[in-house]
């Protein structure tokens, strides 16, 4: 009799355990959301999401096709919570977002503060971790999301791969996750900042696809300069060459394009192929200051003028220029940081990790400290390959 008991027990214990998917959700009733933006309505948030059309993207036929790829719904309200639910209205599917590739704060919702936003977005349990935040520079983050792209059908995995290639070969964007972002916000002695994203051209013609079946596409995306806060408010931006700077600085650089001004006149492009850079902070008779170390191997890319790339001397000189060249370019997001009074590097940071003491006796006069900061750039080049020709071809052109 006790044999047969035990199984018995066990077989209704593994019943009560083994409870089954009770909260699957079916494909066909979820509306996935790869692109979130939000824009400030009068004393509320509008928030914009672009969902997949699976038809659509899934469609065999050659070209893009008369169907467009994704849709948008929009929906007011003075919670992003609310917000989001009141797009079911809208919908005939259930939002779902675990699949986030972009979220776009529009630039006036950022100069009033990006944190309400942070915490409704963050305590979402369906959203990852592992999507883009950035700014939309001039335009609505509703613009930004109904704008079409070509090569990819969905805008949003188009700025999603965009971002990431931007940043590996030309260096003046940055890849920011939320956890990044909100590590930022709380992290004493550095202040965060986001790539800014602008539109080109006609805003409303980019809802069509017609412009997308061009050649030469009337409207398009376009990545342009990095948004500084202060605290968790946008207060300024950083051009093209400050967020090379910037990504020098932090050692976000792996690879980029520049060019010198030769000995003789002329220019010449280089590539840096490899990059590092260590910042280390140090205080000295009290007085605090940073050091940053920066190391690039380069390849000779392009010659417009009369030189000898077999004359090391030459290659010295060459290597002397550049560094010039990139101290220049880190001092310009220096100086602009501290013109918005707003440590994005982490040099607070670096001097609690180097004195903690001093930090902790200084850290509540840090912003009036930052503005007379002494930061030391040095910078070692070294030109490595100078291509396929050896000599410059405008030296050997007949005059």
């Amino acid at each position: 009799m006790r044999r047969c008991v035990i199984p018995f027990v066990v077989l209704l214990l593994m019943i009560v355990l083994l409870t089954g998917c009770w909260s699957r959700s079916e494909l066909n009733d979820l509306a996935i959301s790869v692109g979130m933006g939000f824009d400030k309505k009068d004393d509320q948030v509008q928030v914009t999401i672009q969902i997949v059309n699976p038809g659509a993207v899934a469609s065999k036929r050659g070209g893009t096709g008369v169907t467009i790829p994704v849709s948008t719904f929009k929906a007011t309200s003075q919670t992003i919570f609310e917000a989001l639910r009141k797009i079911a209205t809208q919908s005939p599917r259930k939002v779902y977002s675990s699949h986030l590739r972009i979220l776009v704060i529009s630039e006036e919702l950022a100069r009033e503060g990006i944190t309400p936003i942070l915490d409704g977005i963050s305590r979402n349990h369906e959203m990852r971790t592992d999507f883009y935040i950035v700014v939309a520079k001039g335009t609505t983050a509703e613009h930004i999301l109904k704008t079409l792209t070509p090569l990819e059908k969905i805008p949003s995995n188009n700025l999603f791969t965009t971002l990431e290639v931007s940043e590996k070969t030309w260096a003046p964007t940055v890849k920011v996750r939320l956890d990044n972002l909100i590590s930022d916000l709380q992290t004493e002695g550095k202040d965060p900042v986001l790539t800014g994203i602008q539109i080109k051209g006609d805003p409303r013609k980019g809802h069509t696809l017609s412009h997308v079946n061009r050649t030469d596409p009337t409207t398009y995306l376009q990545y342009s300069g990095v948004a500084i806060f202060k605290n968790d408010k946008l207060v300024g931006w950083l051009n093209e060459q400050e967020s090379k700077g910037y990504n020098y600085i932090l050692n976000n650089v792996k690879s980029t394009i520049g060019h010198i001004t030769c000995p003789k006149g002329g220019i010449l492009a280089v590539e840096a192929v490899r990059t590092k850079s260590k910042m280390k902070g140090k205080v000295e008779n009290g007085k605090p200051q940073i050091d940053i170390d920066i190391s690039l191997e380069e390849n000779v890319g392009e010659v417009q003028c009369k030189i000898d790339l077999m004359d090391p001397k030459i290659m010295k000189e060459l290597e002397k220029i550049e560094g010039k060249e990139v101290e220049k370019i880190v001092d310009s997001a220096i100086q602009k940081a501290k013109k918005y009074d707003v440590d994005i590097f982490g040099f607070g940071e670096a001097m609690y990790r180097a004195d903690p003491k001093y930090w902790d006796k200084n850290k509540g006069n840090w912003k009036e400290t930052f503005l007379d900061l002494p930061v030391h750039v040095n910078t070692k080049v070294k030109i490595r390959r100078v291509g396929t020709v050896n000599d410059s071809l405008v030296q050997k052109t007949k005059e």
